[in-house]
């Protein structure tokens, strides 16, 4: 088989290869991959897309009276603007001004200027050699390509044209190895696959049809770009998938900014990130008997997308997706719509409302008992643990009291008072090297605690009263923290048992929310997945136990996280974050074990923490 034969094959498709597309979809997209479409159309043409680094962009020109002029149609045509004026000018001051380059920081990256002729071919070309000829720091720039679109001349005729002249391929057109050699790239009309107009997917035959071209073309070695498309971001998407080299528009700004949100709002499946799933025996699940114990599982910054990511990293399994007793908790604060952590977790630790930034004090300020504290006549024992800082908004909430949830060591002071008995996470400086110079350490040993920084004292602690704190039960697991969040949450749960009174524990997936407010997905995963491996502890302590009442919930959801594809077998996630703060939205709440039932329907925040105290008094 000839080449020529072999591409023509290729692009007209009669070639019925692999229907995988693997030439670009697994490749990170940039905003080189960016094609402005109709960018004389812009407020400010060729430096509207220039500026967001798009690697294509797109002029139609007319030849008229001798002057090449950029428009949509011929009737539209004004006087200033030429071809020369908005894009062979601005191009050449570009190089100039990068020292040759087409982009700064000498990038070799090589931006395409696409000339779609809309007159007659030949004389068009000519008077678009003529003026080209004027730029030579242009013509002979290898980061400067120039593709001729629209109208083409005779193929036979294509030789006596500048090397610098390139052609964008069509659909269905022979080619000889000569003339496909200044092909760089095919387009097609994308209607001529599929009516698809942009939104929910392509249906199977025109899904197939696109993947099988796509292919082709990228066999023959020539990118790919499509036209008459929709404009939007599952389009954007859609056409990645397929891994169509240019992705046209008409908001260059909006598609940079998605293109330069990829990596952040990606997650590609990691099977070593997978974990085993505890299997649920549902002991005394929908029972109404005794509950000794409560284990209260907050996974801050954790909404149905959060689960739903975790749920689609770990391959359509999570402990917390075992759950059958469900309700969804209202999180507003006393005085804002949208809720904090601060009093967000007053709210569950104490059963009022209050403003955002107060910890465990009410409106005006006066001081509110937490559970804890509220369980002290009970002989009942309590811990708290966190992987993100011990005196940070929502397990301050249990423990300490403020007025301004960056009043760290005031925090920190009130652990004492608290009748929490074991404490883990991180913020050793609020402790022990405090801005007032005073160490804590010794004054919470006199009050016969153990008080270590040391994460491997944490299996041989022997006592039922201690403190943990160290820095690094603060890092990400994307940083390497481990399953610190598990093993934590179970020697605090084998140590206060021995309490014949029963416990509280809360444990707090901090770094759900960090991921949340960094807009990353990946950190927001990984955390997830980690929140749900502890989950599994305590399921499986709840059903040994028989009297033991898991509750998982949060505080409010962060990022404002949509999932805009992904695959349940392969673990990936797409994402799109709408915010770098907390949303509104009602969050679930999940619960298992005796007198999980209570926890079904839609309530305040509040209720869970009177839900809580009514089942330990026996109510």
């Amino acid at each position: 088989m000839t080449y020529n034969t072999q591409f023509v094959r290729l692009l007209t498709c009669a070639a019925l290869l692999s229907c995988q597309v693997s030439f670009a979809q697994n490749r990170p997209y940039t905003t080189l991959n960016g094609h402005s479409h109709n960018d004389y159309e812009q407020p400010v043409p060729f430096y509207a897309a220039y500026q967001q680094q798009l690697g294509s962009i797109e002029a139609d020109v007319f030849l008229v009276d001798g002057t090449l002029f950029v428009s949509h149609t011929r009737k539209d045509i004004t006087p200033a603007a030429t071809l020369e004026a908005l894009y062979l000018q601005p191009i050449q001051h570009t190089l100039e001004k990068n020292s040759g380059y087409a982009y700064p920081k000498k990038s070799t990256e090589v931006l395409q200027l696409l000339i779609d002729i809309k007159t007659a071919a030949q004389p068009t070309l000519q008077a678009l050699v003529k003026v080209l000829e004027k730029y030579p720091v242009i013509i002979h720039n290898p980061y400067v390509k120039i593709v001729i679109s629209g109208n083409h001349p005779p193929l036979d005729t294509w030789d006596k044209y500048p090397a610098y002249l390139l052609f964008d391929g069509k659909k269905g057109v022979i080619y000889n190895a000569t003339q496909s050699k200044r092909i760089p790239m095919v387009s097609a009309d994308l209607q001529t696959f599929s009516r698809w107009n942009g939104k929910g997917v392509i249906v199977e035959e025109g899904r197939k049809l696109i993947e099988r071209w796509i292919d082709s073309a990228h066999t023959a070695g020539k990118k790919v770009r499509f036209w008459g498309t929709a404009d939007n971001v599952n389009t954007w998407r859609t056409l990645m998938h397929f891994g169509a080299d240019y992705i046209g528009t008409d908001h260059p700004a909006q598609l940079s900014t998605f293109l330069q949100s990829q990596q952040a709002s990606s997650f590609h499946g990691d099977s070593s990130l997978v974990h085993a799933i505890y299997r649920a025996k549902y002991v005394n699940n929908d029972g109404q008997g005794k509950v000794k114990n409560v284990i209260l599982l907050i996974g801050d910054g954790m909404g149905l997308t959060q689960i739903y990511s975790g749920f689609t990293a770990n391959r359509r399994k999570l402990n917390l997706t075992q759950f059958k007793n469900i309700g969804f908790s209202i999180t507003a604060s006393s005085d804002s719509y949208i809720t904090d952590s601060a009093a967000g977790g007053t709210a569950m630790a104490t059963g009022e409302k209050t403003n955002n930034r107060y910890i465990a004090v009410d409106a005006t300020g006066v001081k509110l008992n937490a559970i804890p504290k509220l369980l002290a006549p009970t002989r009942k024992s309590s811990g708290l643990i966190s992987v993100g800082d011990i005196t940070d908004a929502t397990p301050a909430a249990f423990y300490g009291h403020a007025k301004d949830r960056s009043e760290s060591e005031q925090i920190a002071d009130a652990f004492l008072g608290s009748n929490v008995d074991i404490m883990i996470g991180a913020g050793e400086k609020h402790f022990t090297k405090r801005k007032d110079g005073r160490n804590l350490a010794g004054k919470i040993e006199q009050a016969g605690f153990t008080f270590t920084t040391d994460v491997n004292a944490l299996n041989t602690l022997q006592t039922g009263k201690f403190l943990l704190i160290n820095d690094t039960i603060g890092a990400s697991m994307l940083n390497g923290r481990g399953g610190i969040l598990k093993a934590a949450l179970q020697k605090t749960m084998t140590t206060l048992a021995k309490n014949p009174a029963g416990f509280f524990i809360m444990a707090e997936g901090a770094q759900i929310d960090y991921g949340g407010h960094a807009n990353q997905l990946p950190y927001v995963v990984t955390e997830m997945l980690d929140f749900d491996d502890a989950i599994a502890a305590a399921m499986e302590f709840a059903d040994k136990d028989g009297e033991t009442l898991v509750i998982v919930t949060a505080d409010h959801e962060t990022g404002g996280l949509s999932l805009l594809d992904g695959d349940l077998e392969k673990g990936t996630v797409f994402g799109h974050f709408s915010t770098n703060d907390h949303t509104s939205v009602m969050v679930p709440v999940f619960a298992y074990g005796p007198r999980s039932m209570d926890f079904r329907g839609v309530y305040e925040n509040t209720e869970i923490f009177k839900k809580i105290m009514a089942i330990l008094k026996g109510h």
